[in-house]
């Protein structure tokens, strides 16, 4: 496979999300983004920490050798309720589900970013968790949310950043943005043990 070159500061989200990679916009830095093709299948007796940090490390690791002077992103984001991890719902019938049963409780949000240094094989990891609370919303307003927003690719099937907001009640982190699915202020930290400064 052909080697792909990049502009300098030499930095690839290993990620097609949306979201993710909007979030890294704010940062103003120059990156790429590449699909890393990695099965997201959870692992037996995994906690839903260990999937997220797993995933984050082998979604950056898996482009290495496409990108080997580059520091690659990988991210990974899972929602977990009563030991039970959610994942994205795919359709607006299991999106339904997942907010029935999410409604009136806690959920916990897991998220992972790892940074990789392809030249020189150091990976820096941290994992964020996000408590958030839902509003005990009725099944009318679940569907009229949903087909307002088809957060269908989300992770317990609502977008804090949009509509999904109305059907939360409280958000606990240290990083708003980890929510989405990119914990920036790790990463700036991160960023930083490798010489590249946000400001």
């Amino acid at each position: 496979m052909q080697k792909q070159k990049l502009r300098s500061p030499a930095l690839v989200l290993a990620s097609t999300s949306r979201y993710r990679r909007e979030l890294l916009e704010r940062l103003h830095l120059p990156f790429d983004t590449a699909s890393p093709d990695v099965d997201e299948t959870p692992l037996a007796d995994e906690t839903a920490a260990q999937t997220s940090l797993r995933l984050a490390i082998a979604k950056a690791v898996a482009l290495a050798s496409r990108f080997p002077d580059a520091l690659l992103i990988g991210s990974d984001q899972v929602a977990l309720l009563d030991g039970v991890q959610l994942g994205k719902p795919g359709t607006h019938e299991r999106a339904v589900a997942q907010l029935k049963a999410m409604r009136g409780r806690t959920i916990e949000f897991h998220t992972a970013v790892a940074l990789h240094n392809a030249a020189s094989g150091r990976t820096q990891t941290h994992t964020d968790v996000t408590r958030v609370t839902m509003r005990d919303a009725d099944d009318a307003t679940i569907e009229r949310y949903l087909l307002k927003e088809q957060p269908y690719d989300c992770a317990g099937s609502a977008k804090t950043e949009g509509l999904g907001i109305a059907l939360i009640a409280a958000i606990e982190s240290t990083d708003p943005a980890a929510i989405i699915g990119l914990p920036l202020i790790a990463l700036i930290d991160m960023l930083a043990e490798e010489g590249v400064a946000i400001l």
